[in-house]
């Protein structure tokens, strides 16, 4: 079944232009239109709507995936009382007892934030097998890296970086991954300037091969 995702505004990357009411046509794992909202509606009136508050972008590339996956550890919410609920690193991670199926187990959930996060990719090499098949299952794309990235590992992939670069690959044309996001952000003014002042956290909606994995509640 055919679904279209509105939104108050389109922006969908590389060269194109913001699309006030804009919307992204899906069918199956594949985009089938990007354009305003009544047009891709008057061309499927069977579809199913679902509209979102704020700003759809292309989905998102953490360029942190090892840091994240691989030197952190991501506690589960039965260990909150002794570790916390933020990503463990250095001292705090090496004073656990990390197996395979331990590192799998955190990296299911720092994938989770991550999708929490708009992000459909992640950048640099993963080493892991237990991580690297976390990441599979999940649908998440592996990119290369060619230089370390700046500043502290962030979950958030508009810190340290324009919006513009969180995008790795713009929204269309037809039958391209039908990977996005929607971000509840001011649309007035600089939409790109509201994506990195409110960052990622703002995520409603996450689409990885058109299946919705992320939905805030």
């Amino acid at each position: 079944m055919l679904t279209i995702h509105a939104a108050d505004l389109l922006l969908p990357g590389g060269r194109g232009a913001p699309v006030p009411g804009g919307a992204v046509a899906v069918l199956g794992s594949a985009i089938a239109v990007v354009g305003p909202f009544e047009d891709v509606a008057a061309a499927h009136p069977q579809a199913r709507v679902r509209r979102w508050p704020g700003v759809l972008t292309p989905g998102l590339c953490n360029p942190y995936g090892p840091e994240l996956l691989e030197r952190a550890y991501h506690p589960d919410s039965r260990e909150a009382d002794e570790l916390g609920t933020e990503p463990l690193t250095g001292a705090a991670l090496a004073a656990l007892e990390m197996t395979d199926a331990r590192w799998g187990a955190s990296a299911r959930r720092g994938v989770q934030r991550m999708l929490a996060h708009g992000t459909v990719a992640v950048a640099g090499d993963l080493w892991r097998g237990a991580v690297l098949d976390a990441v599979t299952r999940a649908g998440l794309t592996c990119e290369e890296r060619f230089t370390e990235p700046e500043g502290p590992p962030s979950l958030d992939p508009f810190a340290g970086r324009t919006a513009a670069e969180a995008f790795p690959v713009p929204l269309g044309p037809a039958g391209g991954d039908a990977d996005f996001a929607v971000f509840d952000v001011p649309v007035g003014g600089d939409p790109y300037r509201a994506l990195r002042e409110h960052g990622a956290r703002t995520c409603v909606a996450t689409v990885l091969g058109g299946r919705l994995v992320y939905r805030r509640r």
